[in-house]
């Protein structure tokens, strides 16, 4: 896993992130927590479903999607965050930016749910 998840972004992508999480975005990608160390979390995509399909985050929080399926999948929250396509082996992350609970779905596969509930 250690080669498909990406290394922490040069500077200006904390400008970026920065950028969005003041659009009132939940999950900004790439970004790091300032006011204390950010935990990583990961959430595996295989058999077409995500595990855990429920994850308890704390706010600023990393959390990793990884694809271990032979097709491509989203993590997707309507107005709140989208991966876009994630290929087979590869992964996507993202900073829980705002607490509350967040339902996600794969937009290539909608039986596909799960809920990042951020504290």
């Amino acid at each position: 896993m250690a080669s498909s998840v990406q290394p922490r972004p040069p500077r200006r992508g904390v400008v970026v992130a920065a950028a969005l999480a003041a659009a009132g975005l939940g999950i900004v990608a790439g970004a790091v927590a300032a006011d204390r160390a950010a935990t990583t979390h990961e959430i595996v995509m295989q058999a077409v479903q995500f595990a855990p399909a429920t994850l308890k985050v704390k706010r600023g929080d990393v959390v990793v999607w990884t694809n271990r399926d032979p097709f491509p999948h989203t993590a997707t929250a309507a107005g709140v965050f989208d991966s876009k396509s994630i290929a087979e082996g590869k992964s996507w992350r993202g900073r829980a930016d705002r607490t509350g609970t967040i339902v996600y779905v794969c937009s290539l596969h909608p039986t596909m749910k799960g809920t990042l509930e951020v504290e």
